[in-house]
């Protein structure tokens, strides 16, 4: 029975959850991921749990942040003065707002708001975090 290695193009069904078994996302939502295993497509730690699957198997794996989505940065979290942001946004704790400099994105979440300053992390919001997922593979294309 042929299994998963570098090249193949897999597609399989996924449950990610934290240490307390809080579901953070999952292919019931999204349908079944599909990628190429060693094009970097999905986190390091994903795409070696998937090396080495066969066709039908299930398996559980954590990934810690270092190959899931890195530590969290405390130099990712900036705090801007209210008077340089855009007058007609109001920003709220919790909200994630994208913002767009010379063709880059960047995604920041509000951490706090006060009257006067604004403070945003643009860390990963999985960053630091150690991520446990169900693999279940339901295809496997190997690389000719």
């Amino acid at each position: 029975m042929k299994q998963v290695k570098e090249g193949d193009t897999v597609s399989l069904h996924y449950k990610g959850t934290f240490e307390d078994g809080t579901v953070f996302d999952s292919s019931e939502t999204h349908g079944a991921m599909k990628f190429t295993v060693g094009k970097g497509m999905v986190i390091p730690g994903f795409e070696e749990a998937a090396i080495g699957m066969k066709l039908g198997e299930t398996k559980t794996v954590t990934i810690p942040p270092e190959k899931g989505y890195g530590p969290h940065q405390d130099e990712l979290i900036i705090t801007i003065d209210k008077k340089e942001l855009p007058p007609d946004l109001d920003p709220v704790v919790g909200q994630r707002i994208e913002f767009s400099k010379d063709k880059q994105r960047l995604q920041l979440q509000v951490v706090e708001a006060t009257d006067e300053t604004v403070t945003f992390d643009a860390n990963h919001p999985l960053a630091g975090k150690v991520l446990i997922f169900e693999l279940l593979l339901l295809e496997i294309e190997q690389e000719e």
